[in-house]
């Protein structure tokens, strides 16, 4: 299951800076506006110790974790919803994401420019936030146009539906939420999932910071951007795009280090991988053997045939059971044959919902 994030914010703030470190790609970061155009493309491994335990167990010829790709979406601009800066052009980038990371710039550097003149965080982020909810508004907007008078005139209960739930988004928007924050339920959201509303995706801030404001984990901008965030019930990660910079011409041992000199527990990608993770209800389930050991991402809920289809349409179509042991209980027993003898190891049918950890053989007839 690909994973995609949408890495947002101002111009100069960082982003392109942080996205060369943490995808080890040399993209342009330039001082001025507009330097990424075109959405830059980065895949990255997500860490699973679990899988540094196996890869020693099984021996395989091939260790295969899962990734996760972010795009670097050029800086928006106060009117980017209006076409300002190339911003329809980047507004419809943001529509292709899983999740939106909202770079925050809480540094000063004088050698640095803002295009808004001067460093003011929450400024900053009440105007990205502000064109992606006109942005969505037009969509909105746009729709009920077309779609209104018929579903009155045909009374048409899907139409009216859409048209209902359309209406209080336009509502929402227009006092300044995010569709995000709606409350809309699952059959809801199913209707309008077409149009890819972008306040409508979760939203992580990342507040770019220097390092002696990493290791303190504050300054006046940082705690202003933290009760912002903590109002709006998402989550703020505090990174120095500078450090990781550093941290990806190390090799792990020495990251390991460098990170324990810093009195930082973990890079602040770790820490990124990990919330988006969480914020969009994601797992890893493992399939192992000596050929080859490898994790697979599935959503929170989803059902064993479901999580065999991630591997190979076929697993899904022909699905039979499923063998399911726990990672925790093979290696608290220390091998696959003496789960088995504890009588740990499980044969799941249809409706065995899938478990973060859980390590699988799936038996198929197609």
């Amino acid at each position: 299951m690909a994973l995609k994030a949408g890495i947002i914010g101002m111009p100069n703030v960082g982003k392109s800076t942080l996205f060369n470190a943490i995808t080890k790609k040399n993209i342009l970061a330039a001082n001025y506006p507009f330097a990424t155009i075109d959405p830059n493309l980065g895949t990255v491994i997500v860490p699973d110790k679990r899988l540094e335990i196996l890869e020693n167990m099984y021996i395989p010829e091939r260790l295969i974790p899962t990734q996760y790709e972010f795009t670097d979406i050029a800086g928006l601009v106060k009117g980017a919803s209006t076409g300002e800066g190339l911003g329809n052009k980047f507004l419809s980038h943001i529509r292709e994401v899983d999740a939106v990371i909202h770079v925050v710039r809480c540094f000063v550097d004088n050698d640095i420019i803002h295009v808004e003149g001067d460093i003011n965080p929450i400024r900053d982020i009440d105007i990205i936030n502000l064109e992606l909810a006109i942005s969505d508004m037009e969509i909105v907007t746009n729709r009920l146009d077309r779609i209104t008078k018929k579903a009155q005139t045909t009374n048409d209960k899907v139409a009216l539906k859409e048209v209902d739930i359309l209406s209080r988004c336009k509502e929402h928007l227009a006092s300044g939420g995010a569709l995000r924050n709606l409350g809309l339920d699952e059959d809801e959201l199913e209707i309008i999932k077409a149009f890819n509303f972008i306040t409508l995706k979760p939203m992580i801030y990342l507040a770019n910071v220097n390092e002696v404001d990493l290791v303190n984990g504050s300054n006046q901008y940082i705690n202003e951007v933290r009760e912002y965030v903590e109002s709006m019930g998402s989550t703020l990660i505090l990174m120095c795009a500078k450090i990781e910079s550093e941290l990806v011409e190390l090799e792990d041992s020495e990251k390991k280090v460098f990170l324990n000199e810093l009195g930082i527990e973990e890079s602040g990608l770790d820490k990124l991988i990990s919330v988006t993770y969480d914020t969009l209800g994601l797992a890893t389930f493992f399939t192992v053997g000596s050929d080859e050991v490898r994790a697979w991402t599935f959503r929170k809920g989803m059902k064993a045939p479901e999580c065999a289809g991630i591997i190979h349409t076929d697993f899904q179509k022909g699905f039979i059971k499923a063998e399911v042991m726990s990672y925790e209980d093979l290696v608290t027993c220390g091998s696959e044959l003496k789960v088995k003898e504890s009588g740990k190891a499980r044969l799941e049918g249809k409706d065995y919902i899938m478990q973060d950890g859980d390590i699988c053989y799936f038996r198929f007839n197609v």
